[in-house]
């Protein structure tokens, strides 16, 4: 019996985005990224299905287009950055729904709290780019509570709603690159 072929693949931070949003005041959505992040993705014969996955982000690197908001995601109010340089996400199992879609399982670290997530995982295709490069790309989307991981900061409306939706929409367009 052979030895099954391993492929690294690492993600391309130039071609990729790691977005978030979340309801704003109960009417609108408040947008981000995270500008530092990296991934390692091992595929066992090319089958995405037996992947070894993880990423991990800086919080710090956090940005919604408004300084003082990202400040106060950076504060122990949200991220706590001084105290918590990194979140991660390792993959537990992947199943396969059909050609190009997935359902991904893993525990994402935030704060230092492990809980399980799911997210949907829209495969895009494998090209080369005109260097020679050999290139893959995916979307991943899903939604986690923020309370889960300690992030729960809010204020109350005078209406009795809250400012800030406990529901956070993750959406990231990643694209990977097979490593020599």
């Amino acid at each position: 019996m052979e030895n099954p072929v391993k492929t690294k693949w690492g993600i391309d931070p130039t071609h990729s985005e790691i977005a978030f949003k979340v309801k704003h005041l109960m009417i609108t959505n408040v947008k981000g990224t995270f500008k530092q992040f990296e991934a390692s993705i091992f595929t066992t014969d090319g089958n995405f299905i037996t992947s070894e996955i993880e990423f991990s982000l800086n919080p710090a690197s956090i940005d919604t287009g408004v300084s003082d908001r990202d400040g106060h995601l950076k504060s122990a109010d949200f991220f706590d950055v001084e105290n918590h340089k990194e979140i991660t996400f390792k993959g537990t199992s992947v199943e396969n729904i059909d050609d190009e879609n997935y359902t991904l399982v893993g525990d994402m670290e935030i704060k230092g709290i492990s809980k399980q997530i799911k997210l949907d995982v829209e495969f895009g295709g494998v090209m080369k780019d005109p260097w020679g490069n050999e290139k893959a790309g995916y979307i991943i989307t899903g939604k986690i509570s923020r309370k889960d991981w300690g992030l729960n900061w809010n204020a109350t409306l005078e209406t009795g709603g809250l400012l800030v939706s406990d529901e956070v929409k993750i959406t990231c367009e990643v694209q990977l690159i097979k490593q020599s």
